[in-house]
């Protein structure tokens, strides 16, 4: 399929759409005369949207964003800018919780996000923050789904076909290897990595690369913290952490107070902070 689509501009769309009439089109937009815009959707400058592709009320998308063919958009859902949204996703959808009973929870993306084919992304609950929220500069590849009350960071990568269960929380610069699936209210730890067809039940320290079902820890994201600059000496720092926490055979708590006696970096503290506010209990 073409990533390019004869579009109509705003003002030829109110013409010629009787689905757009009464949605708020910037008249820099194009939407293609065959998409629905519901009223009650906002379509900012620069957007595009392609044919076939559904924009209920309450959605909000940011200027320069392309939506693709195909596309689901519900509300309340506000997109930022910049983000591409390619074909048969379905983003901001009532969550699948049989708790929900339709109440308006909303549905968050930040910019320069890209929303790979077929990814499903859900609104939150009431039971949680009445919210899901996904970061900047992430992309989610083919079949991602992320389930209702999830938190996704800055800078993630979720690799085709990962899913996410309610609550969970991702934090920045997290790789998640393909079919990873996660366990609800777990917290994936910042910079952590996964390996294809992992499964983890419960929270990942930054840092961490697992693998396996359940996942186990086999070391550290070195090659990442190699490419974020980080001296030899702040990952010979970090390597003893991780000797602290997984081959001294210490109890959380006991790890944790042991490294507060290290020097203070900003990463080490990252590491502490991720430990510290694990609900589930680590990854080992």
């Amino acid at each position: 399929m073409s990533d390019t689509f004869p579009l109509t501009s705003a003002a030829g769309a109110v013409e010629t759409g009787t689905h757009q009439r009464d949605a708020d089109i910037h008249p820099t937009a194009s939407v293609h005369p065959a998409a629905i815009v519901e009223p009650g959707a906002i379509i900012g400058a620069g957007v595009t949207v392609g044919p076939w592709t559904y924009i209920g009320s309450g959605v909000e998308v940011g200027a320069g964003s392309r939506i693709h063919s195909h596309v689901v958009l519900k509300g309340p859902t506000v997109i930022g800018k910049n983000n591409i949204i390619y074909q048969f996703s379905s983003v901001g959808e009532a969550c699948q919780d049989k708790k929900y009973t339709g109440e308006p929870t909303r549905l968050e993306i930040g910019d320069n996000n890209i929303i790979r084919e077929c990814c499903t992304i859900h609104r939150g609950t009431v039971q949680d923050r009445w919210l899901t929220s996904i970061g900047n500069n992430n992309l989610l590849m083919a079949y991602v789904h992320i389930a209702h009350d999830c938190v996704i960071g800055n800078d993630c990568i979720l690799a085709n076909n990962s899913a996410l269960a309610g609550h969970v929380i991702v934090d920045d610069g997290v790789i998640m290897g393909g079919y990873t699936v996660v366990h609800q209210f777990c917290r994936i730890g910042a910079y952590s990595m996964t390996a294809g067809q992992s499964a983890l039940f419960k929270d990942l320290p930054a840092f961490i690369m697992v693998s396996g079902n359940p996942a186990k820890p086999h070391g550290m994201n070195f090659e990442g913290m190699r490419r974020r600059g980080y001296s030899a000496e702040l990952i010979s720092r970090l390597k003893e952490c991780y000797k602290i926490i997984y081959r001294r055979g210490l109890r959380t708590k006991e790890a944790i107070e042991q490294l507060q006696n290290m020097q203070p970096e900003p990463e080490i503290q990252l590491l502490i902070n991720s430990l510290e506010s694990s609900t589930r209990g680590i990854t080992r």
